[in-house]
């Protein structure tokens, strides 16, 4: 046998060893990170959902996904375990002492503010009394107010026999 009929083989197989030895890598990372958890700490299912864990069993998890609501989860629908600031910042909006007020903008509850009060000016100093165009389309009364009647015909209308 020729070495250069096994090479794509070889490389095949190396590949094929490179990405299960990977997955085997992120597979124990995450079943550490899940004994890791403890009564208290704040964690994100593979749903998206936060909660803080009450309990840890040996296959399952007691969660608590609102005060006083408990929910029943396996360890392994656990997707991430996270710190206590960031659960908090993420949970309950706590910026941390690090961050100023002064550098989040403010946002209104409802559309109030979108609107302006009666007779407020605009920046272009127009009010809300000045009169709007008439954007709509003309009659054809007004086509023909304006003389554009040719030979009894309007525009538009041709001589097809």
């Amino acid at each position: 046998m020729d070495i250069l009929t096994l090479l794509p083989f070889i490389v095949l197989i190396g590949a094929m060893f490179l990405m299960t030895r990977s997955a085997k890598k992120k597979q124990q990372q995450a079943a550490e990170m899940r004994n890791q958890m403890q009564p208290g700490t704040g964690v994100r299912t593979i749903g998206g959902m936060y909660a803080t864990v009450k309990e840890v069993g040996d296959d399952t998890v007691l969660l608590e996904v609102a005060p006083g609501v408990h929910a029943v989860y396996a360890k392994n629908a656990i997707g991430a375990v996270l710190d206590d600031d960031e659960y908090n910042r993420i949970v309950h909006g706590d910026t941390g002492a690090d961050a100023g007020d002064g550098d989040l903008p403010v946002v209104p509850d409802d559309a109030s503010s979108l609107v302006r009060p009666a007779g407020d000016a605009t920046a272009s100093g127009d009010t809300e009394d000045t009169a709007k165009p008439d954007l709509t389309k003309k009659a054809d009364a007004d086509d023909t107010a304006r003389g554009d009647v040719k030979d009894g015909k309007t525009d538009g209308e041709a001589d097809a026999k």
